[in-house]
């Protein structure tokens, strides 16, 4: 069973700074795509950044320029680090996993369970 656990969301005022993680553990056989989605209340799901096996990355356009996705080495946990955050960047932010599994070849998504991201005065 493979688990994304993200952290580090929370309160920051308008400019301030946040840096998300996701975790993903259990048996995986290979991660394949990573990303950062986020969605707001009455809102549709939008990507926000993802981050290919091969290090390729790409971003929405609301945040060009003020948000980085990276990972680790071992390619099994996921940043985004959120710089000059705007109260329009408020949203819950999920981890998003591609992965196979040592059971076959066939690829999976996974969804984290969430971090609330909130930019207020």
């Amino acid at each position: 069973q493979v688990r994304l656990v993200e952290s580090g969301g929370g309160l920051v005022q308008p400019g301030g700074s946040l840096r998300l993680s996701c975790a993903a553990s259990g048996s995986i056989r290979s991660i394949d795509f990573m990303a950062w989605y986020r969605q707001a209340p009455g809102k549709q799901r939008e990507l926000v950044a993802g981050i290919t096996n091969g290090g390729n990355t790409n971003y929405a356009n609301s945040v060009k320029g003020r948000f980085t996705i990276s990972r680790d080495n071992a390619k099994t946990t996921v940043y985004l680090q959120t710089n000059s955050l705007k109260p329009e960047d408020t949203a819950v932010y999920f981890c998003y996993v591609i992965a196979a599994l040592p059971s076959g070849p066939q690829r999976y998504h996974y969804w984290g369970q969430g971090t609330q991201v909130t930019v207020s005065s």
